[in-house]
């Protein structure tokens, strides 16, 4: 009879703490996107490309680096390696707070704060102005149903004096550090972050109380954040961070924190530093992460971790193998280099009893290769919370849910479009697509970066490092694969470069 009773005081015990645990969590969950500039999918310790069995296959550049928070964060939950953002900064920023391919919102290049950078023969009303007081962004949608929407660092949505300069024009309820430019005036507290300096146009702003001293930017904005989210817990309101560090974008000036643990790579004076803007992002993660823990709402935070293009790492040749290693390619480039970027998801602290975590399981340690990209940000979160958008808001992305579960989703599509418009950048006037393993690229005026050629195609199974241009051997796969490039550009909508400098004539892609 005793042990009968254990028995039920046990069960009983276990009832009602799964109860509290329930009842304590809030209607909505917390969302932070942390999103790093200029990150690939090699800037890290964590590996992300897998061998032929699906497991994780470690590289030089993994053990280069150093990110113990990301390898926490990706131990808690579910990395992507087929992840894909824009291969310049603003057309994915753009993507990621209206879950629209940059081919549909036409901001399809970085945007100059002050003048207007199409190239030359860029398309004519290609969008500079970038986003706008009515835009319909993930921030509103989210601040619309209770959160308080939390902008710190990078933004880069707009150029000066637009509406797109000044996030709290675009559903954010609280604007730290963020303007129209993307690369800081200086990372130094001691240099005002650029205030007073040559760079002082890129001036980092809201950050006067650490001028003049040794703060480092990262590490500034970090305790930003924390601060906003401590504000945010104590109103009892859910939160939406986005966590957009200015790091890892040149300057690349070294972060004396970490500057000791590279010394010794043999690697150059540039190299290092950008490592040692890497260590420090990554001890920012850590920090928010256990920040979370002592404010007693990690387990009800889910937290997604991203670079915004491929890496602009200083280790070589932007067409080569070199700075994503074994990826060809970097930062603006038409290669895997240029749009792969790390992409992990979990729940800052892993709780079964938690009735979100009940809902959205993650699976501890977990890796996806299933293809996904920045604009499916925009309606898996406004899914997760319940927050609708307009039905006339037209969205390309999809609900990566079931792919967080770590099931396969066989309803997506496995396709990705980067298109970009513009010169003179890495790569010029190109339209890369993929779908599964069959990647094309398309160049509109051939130049050296395209051998001359119009075509390149990849097999992306068989030559994952794109060293192998099939398009003259594989004619009828060639034609196949323009056919739904131009498709899927006049689907988006796309605008195309122009034939002439001076000419208003798109230069329309021909078929082979």
């Amino acid at each position: 009879m005793k042990h009968i009773y254990a028995v039920l005081s046990v069960v009983l015990l276990v009832a009602v703490s799964t109860s509290i645990a329930n009842a304590a969590a809030p209607v909505r969950p917390n969302i932070i996107v942390f999103l790093v500039d200029d990150m690939g999918v090699m800037d890290t310790s964590v590996p992300f490309l897998t061998d032929d069995k699906g497991q994780p296959k470690r590289y030089p550049l993994n053990d280069y680096y150093r990110t113990p928070n990301m390898q926490r964060l990706a131990a808690l939950g579910i990395r992507f390696n087929n992840f894909y953002a824009m291969s310049v900064c603003s057309p994915t920023r753009i993507s990621i707070m209206t879950g629209q391919n940059a081919a549909r919102h036409h901001a399809t290049n970085w945007i100059n704060p002050r003048s207007n950078n199409r190239g030359p023969q860029g398309p004519p009303n290609w969008n500079w102005k970038g986003l706008k007081n009515e835009s319909i962004t993930l921030p509103g949608l989210l601040r619309d149903v209770g959160y308080r929407t939390i902008h710190v660092g990078k933004a880069h949505f707009g150029p000066d004096d637009s509406p797109g300069a000044e996030p709290l024009n675009l559903g954010f309820s609280v604007n730290v550090a963020g303007a129209s430019f993307g690369a800081p005036g200086s990372y130094y507290g001691k240099e005002n972050f650029g205030l007073g300096t040559k760079r002082q146009h890129h001036a980092v702003p809201h950050l006067k109380k650490y001028h003049g001293t040794d703060t480092f930017l990262t590490e500034a904005l970090t305790i930003e954040a924390k601060q906003r989210l401590t504000d945010t817990v104590k109103a009892d309101e859910p939160f939406y961070l986005y966590m957009s560090h200015y790091a890892v974008h040149a300057p690349f000036h070294s972060d004396p924190r970490f500057a000791d643990n590279y010394t010794d790579s043999g690697k150059s004076k540039n190299a290092q530093a950008f490592a040692t803007l890497i260590e420090g992002m990554d001890k920012s993660l850590g920090d928010i992460l256990d920040h979370l823990e002592e404010l007693g709402v990690a387990e009800n935070t889910l937290v997604f971790f991203l670079g915004d293009n491929g890496s602009d790492a200083p280790l070589g040749h932007q067409h080569e193998v070199a700075c994503a290693a074994p990826l060809r390619g970097k930062k603006g480039a038409h290669y895997e280099g240029g749009m792969r970027v790390p992409f992990i998801a979990a729940w800052a602290k892993p709780m079964g009893t938690n009735s979100h975590q009940e809902k959205l399981t993650i699976p501890a340690g977990t890796i996806n290769s299933q293809l996904a990209a920045v604009q499916d940000l925009f309606p898996t979160i406004a899914g997760i919370v319940g927050a609708e958008p307009p039905k006339n808001h037209l969205v390309d992305g999809s609900s990566v849910k079931t792919l967080l579960k770590g099931n396969r989703d066989s309803s997506r599509e496995e396709k990705f479009l980067m298109h970009y418009p513009h010169a003179p950048h890495r790569s010029d006037y190109f339209t890369s697509y993929r779908n599964g393993d069959w990647k094309i690229i398309y160049h509109y005026f051939p130049s050296k970066v395209s051998d001359g050629s119009h075509y390149q195609l990849y097999n992306l199974a068989d030559d994952p490092f794109e060293s192998t241009n099939l398009a003259s051997l594989k004619p009828d796969r060639l034609r196949s694969m323009m056919h739904e490039l131009t498709a899927s550009l006049e689907q988006h909508n796309a605008q195309y470069p122009v034939t002439t400098k001076n000419g208003a004539t798109p230069a329309i892609p021909a078929l082979p």
